[in-house]
């Protein structure tokens, strides 16, 4: 199904910048292996934006961000960092704005099943400005029968404020995209460059690139989300069964579909996943090597070296040292990894 199809006729309240006047409240909901990084950014804009206009109504946030889970407390990130959050069932609604964004995660599909988090969606849904689902939280959407809802000014609703093309409506806009566009067109785009200016840029790696699907290339939906599903569980034991289950594909399928689609078998892309999240742990993190390799689901810091080794020629406490592995360097070939996964 064609994203435009889901998305509604719908524009926001107005398209100019509004005076600071009332609350918008953003609700993230969160599940077990959610990408920690993405939920973050999307915080951080809020947040800043916030913190960027306290001086002409000190006395009022203009963002009010809540986490959420279908149960409450604890909830692990894809990298086993853990927040806390509040429980959908005791969060209720006010005549404010309101924008949701729905994490993906290892445990979406589970939740698919959990009457508390679809009832609450429904109640919510039409009170939000914003659907955002993010990677396997369309799963979540789905599960209730609810469409997305994305900011119309990403596809060209108005182009008052920013230099940023408008979208494709096959194209599903980022999150922290929409979020900046919502804080652009509440607030101004000199507020909205300072809060974009301000985010801490990814490191990039010499996987990054290779290791997402290429906005130019005809992927299908199925198998987009099968290889956004694998990028977010690479840090556990996973199996390419359990991947083919997610496209709801028989295993040779999956394996022909997404080698012809991706350009890589599953395997190999799984591992320019882990390869990936290792290369940002070592920069942005103090861990030992020993430890990023079994957080990236790599048996051990012996393995990921002979890794390192062979993709990128150097040492993961080089690549550290450095911190020169995202400049200048050769984007690896991988297609013939000997990982293939029963071809």
């Amino acid at each position: 199904m064609e994203l435009a199809r889901a998305l509604p006729r719908y524009s926001r309240q107005t398209t100019t910048p509004t005076k600071v006047s009332a609350t918008t409240h953003v609700d993230v909901a969160l599940f077990n292996g959610f990408a920690l990084p993405k939920v973050a950014a999307i915080i951080e804009v809020f947040q800043k934006a916030n913190s960027l206009v306290a001086s002409q109504q000190p006395d009022r946030a203009r963002y009010d961000v809540s986490l959420l889970s279908a149960a409450g407390g604890r909830i692990a990130s894809s990298s086993s960092v853990f927040v806390w959050t509040d429980d959908v069932q005791s969060h209720r609604s006010t005549n404010d704005t309101h924008l949701l964004f729905i994490a993906g995660g290892a445990e979406v599909q589970q939740a698919c099943g959990d009457e508390r988090m679809s009832n609450w969606l429904r109640r919510r849904h039409p009170f939000s400005e914003i659907v955002h689902p993010i990677a396997e939280g369309r799963l979540i959407l789905e599960a209730a029968g609810l469409p997305s809802r994305y900011c119309p000014l990403l596809y060209g609703g108005n182009e008052a404020y920013g230099s940023r093309p408008a979208q494709s409506l096959t194209e599903a806009p980022g999150a922290v995209s929409t979020a900046l566009r919502i804080v652009e067109e509440d607030l101004g785009s000199d507020v909205a460059r300072e809060v974009a200016a301000s985010i801490v840029p990814q490191h990039h790696t010499p996987f990054t690139s290779s290791s997402t699907p290429s906005a130019g290339t005809q992927i299908t939906e199925k198998i987009l989300t099968s290889a956004r599903w694998l990028e977010a569980n690479a840090d556990r034991p996973i199996s390419i069964d359990d991947a083919a289950q997610v496209a709801a594909m028989s295993e040779r399928t999956f394996l022909r579909r997404f080698k012809n689609e991706i350009g890589l078998t599953p395997s190999d892309y799984l591992l320019r996943a882990r390869l990936n999240m290792s290369c940002r742990m070592l920069v942005e993190s103090g861990l030992p090597v020993d430890k990023i390799a079994r957080h990236c689901g790599i048996n051990s810091g012996g393995q990921l070296a002979k890794l390192f080794r062979k993709y990128l020629a150097t040492t993961p406490t080089d690549y550290r040292n450095t911190r020169g592995g995202a400049f200048g360097m050769p984007d690896p070939n991988m297609q013939n990894s000997g990982r293939s996964a029963r071809e």
